[in-house]
């Protein structure tokens, strides 16, 4: 009461219109409030010990919940980025005074008390499993724990998606690697990783990379991200996208040559290339004579050159077909060429010893000619000599 002193005032609390307590000198009740018919409006009233007169106060109405409430935790947002915080909330429903007790916790740490902090609002820098309570009064009263809320740090560390083999056309039916590759410094650190890809849920794996023979299906986008082995709750941003597009028609080799018929004596080169043109990387080639034969040609066979060439020297039909990758991916079979032999003339069969006859005629007239010449000439001397003698 405003008026007079307290000790010329008589005390009375009521409760929904009814009497609570009754009047006595005391102005201070403390009521405990054990179950939820305490609920109600209280007011309290005063009764001058001197007179008649009497003054009410105003009114307060008191909600008494079932059980013991729980504190709500919210986040601002669960990631923490690079260098920053984020803001955590502590709250309870329609009720005022509560201090607040945070806690932290990792897969490999016990929960701990955060020191020093009983604001509702509180700013974290450091990953982790986050929970609160709500405290007040004198004994404290304490709160339900609030649910967890997982909370991640963004640590600086770029991370790429790599191809091998790097080929720039990638088809159907191919095996490839795809690698998550931690960059600035992340080679002294070991690492989880976690992908996206197309039709694939997220998962964290301990490999860097994943092996997969290509579909229609695996056309699409693949990221990555990574986070470290020794604090699960620190990891990278998710890598940029790397973009897989899967050819779906087999592409088919083709062979070219500027001859069909081998020279008597000589060899006719061919070539083989795959009929695509972003798919040149890689490629082998494999050459076949004849129509029914599996067995591809070998260097006895024929000359192999560099870039799917090579030279022949034997007849026949010739296809080919290019391979790449482990396991072989094979091309469809070029088309067959016919390959023959070059006959040589029969001309120049005859002309051949006629001429070596020939010459061979001049050369005995021309011996014949220098016998006689000797002849006549020894046979000049001897009569000379008769003649001067």
């Amino acid at each position: 009461m405003n008026e007079g002193r307290d000790t010329d005032w008589y005390y009375a609390i009521n409760k929904d219109g009814r009497d609570y307590v009754r009047y006595s000198e005391y102005k201070v009740y403390t009521l405990e409030m054990r179950s939820t018919d305490r609920s109600g409006k209280y007011q309290c009233y005063g009764s001058s010990k001197w007179s008649d007169y009497t003054k009410n106060s105003n009114t307060v109405s008191v909600t008494v919940l079932a059980g013991i409430p729980r504190a709500t935790l919210t986040a601002g947002t669960t990631i923490i980025p690079v260098g920053g915080s984020v803001t955590l909330t502590c709250s309870l429903q329609s009720s005022d005074g509560w201090k607040y007790e945070w806690f932290r916790r990792t897969q490999t740490t016990y929960e701990g008390k955060i020191r020093d902090q009983q604001n509702r609002d509180i700013r974290v820098s450091e990953g982790g499993i986050y929970s609160c309570i709500g405290t007040r009064g004198n004994p404290v009263y304490y709160t339900y724990e609030s649910d967890d809320v997982t909370i991640e740090k963004t640590i600086s560390n770029k991370v790429v998606v790599k191809q091998q083999p790097n080929w720039p056309q990638i088809f159907r039916g191919e095996t490839i690697t795809l690698t998550c590759e931690v960059q600035e410094g992340g080679e002294t650190t070991e690492w989880w990783y976690e992908w996206r890809a197309p039709s694939t849920p997220t998962q964290w794996t301990h490999n860097n990379d994943v092996t997969f023979r290509v579909s229609e299906s695996s056309s699409g986008d693949y990221m990555c991200k990574s986070r470290r082995r020794d604090d699960s709750y620190s990891s990278t941003e998710w890598s940029e996208a790397f973009t897989l597009s899967a050819s779906t028609d087999q592409p088919k080799a083709q062979i070219t040559s500027d001859m069909r018929d081998i020279p008597a004596g000589g060899s006719l080169t061919l070539i083989c290339s795959v009929k695509s043109s972003s798919s040149s990387s890689g490629w082998k080639y494999y050459w076949y004579r004849d129509e029914n034969s599996s067995e591809p040609l070998n260097t006895q066979d024929a000359v192999f050159h560099s870039n799917g060439q090579i030279s022949v020297s034997q007849e026949g039909l010739y296809r080919c077909r290019g391979g790449r990758g482990n396991p072989v991916y094979y091309t469809e079979d070029s088309q067959s060429v016919r390959i023959d032999r070059r006959a040589a003339p029969e001309s120049s069969s005859f002309l051949t010893p006629l001429i070596v006859g020939l010459v061979c005629g001049v050369l005995l007239i021309l011996l014949l000619l220098l016998l006689l010449c000797r002849f006549k000439q020894s046979k000049g001397e001897t009569i000379n000599h008769l003649i001067l003698n």
